[in-house]
């Protein structure tokens, strides 16, 4: 037995074979489902990334505002440098709360922290230790010392200091603190 196919008779053509009918390429647009939720994602993330911007560049110029403001507000150049030492000691407070208690070097190395460049232990930042003492501060001084203070000040400001715990500590509670005191 053989499985062969049985031969076409003598004078018939075989059948003919027409090509497959292919159908068209899916068009570009409207691009599928899918598409228009990764376009979705991806412009809630630009448009969160593009406020979040913005907001850190006004609270940055709400700082440098207040810096301003403040040493304006004093006149003379001792008064003023005294008034940058102030404000840089409050805002270290934000990075750590033991740093307004440090003093002459330690200050300025604490300033210096995280700089490229050691500006107040090595530069014109060290008249803020006695620079709110002395009567002849010159103005280039005064000056050069101002731009690198605003900028650290705002540096320590934009820190956002230890997060807080969700939970609030037990002795606020009401029924917490009525079992301890009895």
């Amino acid at each position: 037995m053989s499985l062969q196919s049985p031969a076409p008779a003598a004078g018939a053509d075989p059948l003919p074979l027409l090509e497959p009918h292919l159908p068209p390429p899916p068009p570009f647009w409207p691009p599928a489902p899918g598409w228009w939720l990764v376009a979705a994602l991806l412009a809630i993330a630009l448009i969160a990334f593009a406020v979040r911007r913005h907001r850190q560049q006004r609270r940055v110029r709400e700082f440098q505002r207040f810096f301003d403001a403040s040493i304006d507000a004093v006149e003379g150049a001792p008064a003023r440098i005294a008034m940058m030492s102030e404000l840089l000691r409050r805002a270290a407070r934000r990075r750590d709360p033991a740093a307004d208690r440090l003093g002459g070097d330690d200050w300025l190395r604490f300033l210096d922290a995280g700089q490229s460049i050691p500006a107040f232990s090595a530069g014109v930042g060290r008249s803020l230790l006695e620079g709110g003492f002395r009567r002849d501060v010159g103005e280039q001084e005064y000056a050069a010392l101002r731009e690198i203070v605003r900028g650290r000040f705002v540096e320590l400001m934009r820190h956002e200091g230890p997060r807080r715990s969700w939970r609030r500590p037990s002795t606020w509670w009401p029924s917490h603190s009525a079992r301890r005191r009895a």
